[in-house]
C-alpha cells in the first residue's frame, strides 16, 4: 500500500500539471480566437502547423503515445505490449498538452492514465520490482491518472479493476485505491473541492417518468454502436489521405481553425459544453447543431491518432443527448422542464456505458463527477439499458476493439510462414455461442476475423462466435494440419 501511496503521490503531480497547462493553453486559444486579427489568424496557422509537424516527430520517435493510451496499458498488463516509460512519459506530456490545448476535441483522461501508468512502470523499474508486482504498479498509477484527471478516486480504482487489469484481487485493489486517494489530494491542492462537473441536482425524478431511462438508455445504445463502429473505421479513412500517419494530426489542428473562430466556446473535450449546456438550457435547434458538430469534429480529432482521449468527449456527447432528448420530451409534454437536468447527467453514464461497457465505473465517475449520491439508482437503469442494447448488438468495448487492432500486426509478425484458412460454424458445435476468451485456441494459432453474412468484424475476447460464422485462422505453415483438425473439431457437430 506505501509503494501505491508513492505512486499516487507522483502521478497526481504530473497529471495535475499535465491538466493545468492543458487548461491555460485551452483559455489562451479561446481568447485569441475570440478576438481574431488577420495577423492572429495567420499566427495560428504557422503554430498549427509547426506543432502538428512537432507532435507527427515525437510519434514517430514513440508510436505508442498516439490516442488515449489506454489500449497500450490494457496490452501491457495482459503482456502482449512493454514500453519505454519516460520516452513514452515525456512525450505524452508534451505532444497531449499542445493537442488537446489548442482546442481539439479530445480528453485529458486517457493520456492522464498513460501517464500514471509510465510512473507506475517507472517506479516498479527503479525499485526493482518486477512480474505480478510491477503489474500492480502499473494498475494503481493507471487509476491515480484517472482520479487525477476527474477527481474521483473511486472510479480511477474501479475502472482500472473493470477496464483495464480484469482483476478484482485484494492486492490489486487496495494498492489501486491508496494510489487513487493519494493523487486526488494532490489534485485538489491545484484545483479545490469544487466536482469537475458541478451541475445542481435540484429534484429526484419521480417513478412514473422512469421510463424516459429505458428510452434514452435505447437510444443511447443505438448512438454509441455508431460511435464505436465510426470511430474504428476512421484510421482507414485518414489512410486515404496518403499523408504518413504520424503527421495525420495536421488535419484535424488546422480544421479547428474555422470552428474556433465561429464558435470558440465549443472548443476543447467537452467539460465546458457539458458545465454551459446545466446551466442555460439552448434550444433544440441549438443542440442538435451542438451534438452534430461534436460527434463529427470528435472523429475527426481521434481518428488522427494524436494524443488524446476519448472518455470526456463521450461524456459531453452523451450530456448533449440527454439535453437534447429531454428538450424535445418537454415541447411534446411528456417531461416536465425540471428534470432535463436529469436526463442530461443520466445520459453521460449511459452513453460511456454503452461505448466503454464498464457501467460499473460510469456510474461511479459519474457520482463522483457531479458531487450527489442521489442520482444512483437512474444512472444504473439508464446505464444498464444503454449497455444490454449494445451487448444484444455485438458492440465491444471501444477500448479492447482499440486494442486488437494494435496488437494484431504484432501477433501476425511472429508467425514465421504464416497460412491462412477458413472454417464455417455449424450449429449445435462447441464454438455456437461460445465468447472467443472462452476456447483454448490452439497454440501458434491466430484468429484474425469473423465473418457474419456481409460484416467483417475483428475478434476480441468479448465476441461471440455463433452458428454461420466463418472463421478466419492464421498460423504457420509447419502446423497448419494439427491446428486446422483441432478447430474444425470445435466448429462441427460430433460424430
Amino acid at each position: 500500500m506505501l509503494s501505491g501511496l508513492a505512486v499516487g503521490a507522483i502521478s497526481g503531480f504530473v497529471v495535475a500539471l499535465f491538466r493545468l497547462f492543458i487548461e491555460k493553453l485551452l483559455d489562451f486559444m479561446k481568447f485569441l480566437y475570440s478576438h481574431p486579427t488577420p495577423g492572429i489568424v495567420i499566427a495560428i496557422v504557422v503554430v498549427s502547423i509547426v506543432a502538428g509537424i512537432f507532435i507527427g516527430f515525437l510519434m514517430k520517435q514513440e508510436p505508442n503515445i498516439s490516442g488515449s493510451g489506454i489500449p497500450q496499458i490494457e496490452g501491457q498488463l495482459r503482456g502482449e505490449m512493454e514500453f519505454n516509460w519516460w520516452g513514452i512519459l515525456w512525450r505524452k506530456f508534451v505532444a497531449g498538452v499542445i493537442g488537446i490545448g489548442s482546442g481539439l476535441f479530445l480528453g485529458r483522461e486517457g493520456p492522464s492514465i498513460q501517464l500514471g501508468a509510465s510512473v507506475g512502470q517507472g517506479y516498479a523499474d527503479l525499485s526493482h520490482q518486477e512480474g505480478a508486482s510491477r503489474r500492480v504498479m502499473i494498475a494503481a498509477g493507471s487509476a491515480a491518472g484517472l482520479s487525477a484527471a476527474f477527481n474521483a478516486p473511486i472510479a480511477g480504482t474501479m475502472f482500472v479493476l473493470e477496464e483495464i487489469y480484469h482483476n478484482f484481487s485484494p492486492m490489486v485493489w487496495i494498492t489501486s485505491l491508496a494510489s487513487a486517494i493519494a493523487a486526488d489530494i494532490i489534485s485538489l491542492r491545484f484545483f479545490g473541492l469544487t466536482p469537475v462537473l458541478h451541475l445542481v441536482y435540484v429534484r429526484s425524478m419521480p417513478l412514473p417518468l422512469y421510463w424516459h431511462l429505458l428510452a434514452l438508455g435505447i437510444i443511447l445504445g443505438l448512438l454509441g454502436m455508431f460511435y464505436s463502429k465510426v470511430t474504428l473505421a476512421m484510421p482507414q479513412l485518414y489512410s486515404y489521405t496518403r499523408i504518413p500517419r504520424a503527421f495525420q494530426g495536421l488535419i484535424p489542428l488546422l480544421l479547428v481553425i474555422p470552428l474556433g473562430l465561429a464558435m470558440p466556446q465549443i472548443l476543447g473535450g467537452g467539460n465546458s459544453i457539458i458545465l454551459s449546456i446545466g446551466h442555460t438550457l439552448p434550444a433544440l435547434p441549438l443542440l442538435l447543431l451542438i451534438l452534430a458538430i461534436r460527434f463529427a469534429f470528435s472523429f475527426i480529432s481521434y481518428g488522427s491518432g494524436l494524443p488524446g482521449g476519448i472518455f470526456l468527449p463521450i461524456l459531453s456527447l452523451g450530456a448533449v443527448i440527454g439535453a437534447a432528448y429531454g428538450v424535445f420530451m418537454n415541447s411534446l409534454g411528456l417531461l416536465p422542464h425540471e428534470y432535463i437536468l436529469n436526463l442530461m447527467i443520466f445520459a453521460m453514464a449511459g452513453y460511456f456505458a454503452g461505448i466503454g461497457k464498464a457501467p460499473f465505473t460510469a456510474i461511479l465517475l459519474i457520482t463522483e463527477m457531479v458531487g450527489s449520491l442521489h442520482i444512483l439508482l437512474p444512472l444504473a437503469i439508464l446505464s444498464l439499458t444503454a449497455f444490454a442494447v449494445t451487448d444484444l448488438l455485438g458492440g465491444a468495448p471501444i477500448y479492447e476493439a482499440l486494442l486488437s487492432r494494435l496488437v494484431l500486426p504484432t501477433q501476425i509478425g511472429r508467425l514465421h510462414d504464416a497460412q491462412r484458412f477458413e472454417l464455417p460454424v455449424f450449429a449445435g458445435s462447441q464454438l455456437d455461442m461460445s465468447s472467443v476468451r472462452d476456447y483454448e485456441w490452439p497454440t501458434d494459432s491466430l484468429l484474425v476475423e469473423i465473418r457474419r453474412g456481409d460484416e467483417r468484424r475483428i475478434p476480441h475476447g468479448d465476441s461471440v462466435i455463433r452458428a454461420g460464422d466463418t472463421l478466419i485462422i492464421m498460423t504457420d505453415n509447419a502446423h497448419l494440419k494439427h491446428v486446422r483438425s483441432m478447430i474444425e473439431r470445435a466448429t462441427t457437430l460430433p460424430d
